[in-house]
């Protein structure tokens, strides 16, 4: 996995965000609501300041797919508002969270005033298309090697010390499901590979929990020794 990019909030400089402030509406949900649904036409932008959201799609079959994970910082809607068209995924929040939210004319009109948020737009949407590529390019990697990667990106972005000893505790409440939409795979397959990682005491997993205990040896599965 590439190395975390600079956050579309973090971009702006104190007077770019301060006008997004005054031009949103500022919103606090808790974990587990939708505030996006796939299908629906509205073009507006949201900012998400703090918490962490899931992307995710249905097919006409009824099969729900995890396409990515945004956190603090990140913007989200980002492409229906650009180019005025149906939503492609919906948006979850994973964890409670604070985000400002705004029509997408309006948030062009402050964008074209002022390059600073103009260039971040710009930035975040580069962002989106490399990590496109990144996962089209990846997905002929075996799944151990991209589960591995999965996780120690997880690690990284929102990691906690484990309170019981070592490791590091995953702190989004993400299911196998989950990590098989990410890597666009099956749950069988995940769960294939996490039991014979529990087994070597690199991993502990339980509902919607995932602890890594052996952050080398995931490196050495995603990278090699």
């Amino acid at each position: 996995m590439d190395g975390p990019s600079t956050p579309f909030w973090a971009a702006l400089d104190p007077t770019d965000r301060a006008a997004l402030h005054r031009a949103a509406t500022r919103l606090s949900l808790p974990a587990g609501r939708q505030f996006l649904a796939q299908g629906e036409d509205s073009d507006h932008l949201v900012i998400l300041l703090h918490g962490w959201v899931k992307v995710i799609a249905e097919s006409h079959a009824g099969y729900r797919a995890l396409l990515a994970l945004r956190g603090p910082g990140e913007l989200l809607g980002e492409q229906a508002g650009v180019e005025r068209r149906r939503r492609t995924a919906s948006l979850l929040t994973a964890t409670a969270a604070d985000l400002l939210q705004m029509p997408a004319a309006r948030f062009h009109t402050l964008s074209r005033g002022r390059p600073g948020i103009a260039a971040a737009l710009q930035r975040t949407l580069s962002q989106r298309l490399r990590e496109a590529d990144i996962q089209r390019a990846g997905i002929t990697e075996p799944v151990p090697a991209r589960l591995a990667a999965l996780l120690l990106d997880l690690v990284e972005r929102c990691g906690e010390p484990d309170p019981d000893g070592d490791g590091r505790r995953i702190g989004l409440p993400l299911s196998q499901d989950d990590l098989a939409g990410l890597l666009l795979t099956s749950r069988r397959t995940v769960s294939r590979v996490l039991e014979q990682w529990r087994a070597r005491g690199w991993v502990v997993t339980g509902r919607q929990f995932l602890l890594v205990r052996s952050v080398d040896r995931l490196k050495e599965q995603a990278f090699g020794p």
